[in-house]
């Protein structure tokens, strides 16, 4: 069992991963701006308090790091703090606390073109294609947690994740074909990142696609997800809201 600190862990994503991660035996401990519903062990601060994350971050042996803009916004006012600086603080403080594997949140928004245009499935390592400057962000971090493999010799799992909606945005995939062939369930997003959390320690550095099973167009190939991680998705739109 780890001790494992998932920060943003009072949203949709974090409480699905806290929920499925306790249920499995581990210990949690969630980083948020407000207390994670049903976890006593929440420590409160943002991604520009390098102490409160350096506190949360003692005694931890796996990092789940969901904390972030989550969706294109203000470059300078949202996304540079809070995916970029923030993403220094809390790799630095991990590496810093002797943390031995990193999970981290980037989006299938990095493959945003070839989503739209083809060809489909899209693969791990198929040519990045971003949105824009939140894609942009995701880019750096699956750069700089390849680098901190290679460095630091850890553990570094990236998750290119699907559409897990957020309170009010489940109109939007209802209205679209190609969401739902992208949609990832509550419950397969904890199941996704416990796997992570569970795979074997001598893996190095790993980017895997996660999503729920698609209606129509595998558009995010999940091989490596269930080859390596034992991932097996269980729910399909609108299964799991």
């Amino acid at each position: 069992m780890e001790t494992v600190l998932v920060t943003g862990s009072s949203g949709r994503v974090g409480q699905a991963v806290v929920a499925e991660l306790r249920r499995r035996g581990h210990g949690v401990r969630g980083f948020d701006l407000v207390p994670s519903p049903e976890l006593p062990d929440t420590r409160i601060g943002d991604l520009a308090d390098r102490v409160a994350i350096d506190a949360a971050m003692a005694g931890v042996s796996c990092l789940v790091h969901l904390a972030a803009t989550p969706d294109d916004d203000d470059f300078a006012t949202r996304l540079l703090p809070n995916n970029l600086a923030g993403l220094h603080h809390v790799m630095e403080s991990a590496r810093a606390a002797g943390v031995r594997r990193l999970v981290l949140a980037s989006s299938g928004q990095v493959n945003w073109w070839q989503q739209q245009r083809g060809p489909l499935p899209i693969r791990e390592t198929d040519p990045v294609s971003p949105r824009g400057w939140y894609a942009a962000t995701k880019m750096f971090l699956e750069s700089i947690g390849r680098g901190f493999h290679e460095l630091h010799g850890l553990s570094v799992i990236v998750t290119r994740l699907g559409w897990c909606p957020r309170a009010g945005q489940e109109p939007e995939i209802a209205a679209s074909p190609w969401s739902q062939d992208v949609y990832f369930s509550p419950g397969d997003v904890g199941r996704f990142f416990a796997c992570c959390v569970e795979a074997p320690q001598d893996l190095g550095f790993l980017i895997v696609n996660g999503t729920s099973r698609p209606i129509r167009t595998c558009r995010l190939d999940l091989t490596v997800a269930s080859t390596v991680l034992g991932y097996h998705p269980q729910d399909t739109w609108p299964e799991g809201l």
